[in-house]
């Protein structure tokens, strides 16, 4: 019991730091791609360091959800894929602790970062979400930092544009320096010009000091417009000049009630009462809006279908008066719809008129529609709404479990690859990842648009991922190799009808009895079945041929099956060239494209949609050209073999 305590250390001694590691690591490079997203909105702001360092560690903290799952990933799969490499993993299993049991502390300390990964999620998210956004707003509404080139205009003061022909750094003069007031628009502009000035901020930075020496300044004396020829203007001279220009450097934060409100800013429990909220909202209004559009009827057929129902409840009275029961017509607070004809009522308008009914009608038509368009992205907006809601209260959930699925996928991974360090495991744990995101973020965007349901959009890539996790689990419990290069090549070599080359070894001590004149009888023989099955089929088959007939495969199989008893056979012979000859005889391969189907009703369900057999048959063509090529093969090698143990008997022969 102690060596499994220790063995326990030992494993969180090995993923801790690892998992430290990459977690920093991750977390860097995800706040690089939020620095260069956001970096036009930084630079040139005059920004202090503290307050870029309380953005980056919002920041930091955002891109904790994106950045825990890849390093649960790497660092799993780098801890088990050292235990592989170095054989610890084998030594434990040979001590009769399995992989489970190897696994169980790390399974524990997982389930403990996924609970705290969703109170992170719930509790301290929103808080950070919110002051991240709150500041980065509060840095894009700030002025940038005044920095004056020269030889080119600048704009970047609202209202006005400076030009500045040269400047002295060491002094701060400006010189040969133009001013542009553009706040009356740019024909009413105020116009500074001067030899020199120097620029400063006010002491509480909320305006902007010229003093300016030896120029001249252009005013109109009241705004002109395009129609105007001469418009009075003041020009003046001045040894010196002070203007004050409105620009605000300082560094104004936005309250953060705004963004609190939004969805990024709420927990579970606030998620879920704005989803009720939100909900309620939407089927009360859209009850109403359904009610009304019932209701919506043109004004002349809605009085036309008073007029009639009134004169049915007129009779309908008048019938019940004289039954001496109560008349119950003057109750009715509804009108009743009855079916009218259109047209007779148009042909009772005078024909001058109805021109005027026409486009009465297009004008209401025209409203209703633009009313109910209205209406409609009202609706649509608080639908938005309610999904941007439902996807944030279900990703509170959906990083819990990415950590434990990235876990039994990363674990199980690294001890069947066995390969440690940052190589192999950092490729997989990418392609992973990418894999993650791409299903993740396609997901999110069709359950934002509403085009899928929430619920699926943002389990999506948890319902890919979750059978990766149990299969590789498993495959690695069971010691079972899931990457064997050699068995995919050979997979893909059987799937795309790749010849397989032959290997024969030559057995030195010889334990079996061998005939040459048996081995010459099972070559013949093998020789003339390869000779009668390529003349049972002499020419390339037609489409319909080829789907209700194909090749033999059952001949196929005992000339492939007899192929191999001959060589397994001829191994035993003493003739060296004659072993080696072996190695000539092609593999002959039972693929399915020599015969596709076996059932009636799907070949000729394929001659009848040719167009979808079509790729098939020019593959299997192909395929059974190959086929008749190396069945000549095995009938020239079987030939060859004959004549080199005949020759070879008759030598011995001779030689006796």
């Amino acid at each position: 019991m102690r060596i499994i305590k220790r063995l326990y250390l030992f494993i969180l001694n090995s993923f801790l730091p690892l998992f430290a590691m990459t977690f920093f690591i991750v977390l860097f490079i995800v706040l690089m791609q939020f620095l260069y997203r956001f970096i036009d909105d930084l630079v040139g702001k005059g920004l202090s360091f503290a307050l870029l360092g309380e953005l980056f560690f919002y920041a930091a903290l955002s891109m904790v959800p994106m950045a825990l799952p890849l390093a649960i990933l790497l660092a799993s799969l780098m801890t088990f894929g050292n235990f592989g490499e170095k054989f610890e993993l084998t030594a434990m299993k040979a001590s009769g602790i399995s992989l489970l049991k190897v696994m169980s502390p790390l399974i524990v300390l997982i389930s403990g970062v996924a609970v705290g990964a969703f109170f992170f999620q719930n509790d301290v998210l929103p808080k950070a979400q919110v002051k991240m956004w709150t500041l980065l707003f509060s840095i894009k509404q700030k002025s940038p930092e005044l920095e004056i080139p020269a030889g080119v205009f600048y704009d970047q003061i609202p209202g006005y544009n400076l030009y500045v022909r040269d400047k002295n750094p060491e002094t701060g003069l400006l010189y040969n320096v133009v001013i542009y007031d553009v706040n009356h628009g740019g024909d009413n502009s105020t116009v500074l010009t001067s030899d020199s000035a120097r620029i400063a901020f006010t002491p509480d930075m909320r305006y902007l000091y010229l003093h300016l020496y030896q120029g001249e300044q252009f005013e109109n004396l009241r705004d002109q417009s395009s129609l105007d020829r001469n418009v009075p203007f003041r020009r003046e001279k001045f040894l010196e000049k002070e203007v004050l220009i409105p620009f605000d450097a300082n560094f104004n934060r936005l309250d953060e009630g705004g963004m609190r409100s939004q969805w990024v800013g709420k927990n579970i429990a606030e998620l879920r009462h704005t989803i009720d909220s939100v909900s309620h909202y939407v089927d009360s209004v859209g009850t109403g809006f359904g009610r009304d559009l019932k209701s919506t009827s043109f004004p002349m057929v809605a009085r036309s279908l008073r007029a009639v129902d009134e004169d049915k409840r007129n009779a309908m009275d008048g019938v019940e008066e004289r039954e001496g029961r109560p008349a119950a017509g003057k109750e009715a607070d509804s009108v009743a719809v009855v079916p009218v004809d259109i047209d007779s009522l148009l042909m009772t308008v005078p024909p001058g008129e109805r021109g005027n009914i026409f486009t009465m009608a297009s004008g209401i038509s025209r409203r209703q529609v633009t009313e109910n368009q209205f209406r409609s992205m009202t609706i649509a907006d608080s639908k938005k709404t309610i999904r941007r809601h439902e996807i944030e209260m279900i990703k509170k959930y959906t990083l819990s479990v990415a950590c434990l699925i990235f876990f039994f996928i990363g674990a199980p991974l690294g001890a069947i690859i066995r390969k440690g360090g940052l190589g192999t495991p950092l490729v997989i744990s990418v392609l992973l990842f990418l894999v993650y995101y791409i299903i993740d973020n396609t997901g999110y965007k069709m359950a934002r648009d509403g085009h899928w349901m929430v619920w699926f959009g943002i389990w999506l890539s948890t319902f890919v991922l979750a059978p990766l996790g149990i299969y590789v689990t498993y495959k690695a419990m069971n010691d079972s190799a899931v990457f064997d290069p050699d068995r995919i090549k050979s997979w893909f070599g059987k799937i795309l009808g790749k010849k397989q080359q032959r290997s024969v070894a030559y057995k030195e001590v010889i334990m079996e009895d061998f005939s040459t004149s048996c081995a010459i009888e099972r070559l013949t023989s093998l020789d003339q079945a390869c000779r009668d099955y390529i003349a049972r089929y002499p020419r390339r088959q037609g489409y319909k041929d080829y789907w209700l007939h194909g090749y033999d495969m059952g001949l196929l199989a005992e000339i492939s099956e007899s192929l191999e008893q001959d060589v397994e056979y001829m191994t035993n012979c003493s003739d060296l060239i004659a072993v080696n000859k072996l190695m000539d005889y092609p593999l002959l391969r039972r693929l399915w494209v020599y015969h596709p189907s076996n059932r009636k009703w799907l070949s000729w369900l394929m001659i009848c949609l040719f167009p979808i057999g079509l790729p098939v048959y020019i593959w299997g063509l192909r395929c059974q050209r190959n086929l008749r090529s190396e069945l000549e093969k095995t009938s020239e090698v079987s030939r060859k073999i004959v004549d080199e143990l005949t020759s070879g008997a008759a030598s011995e022969g001779i030689s006796e």
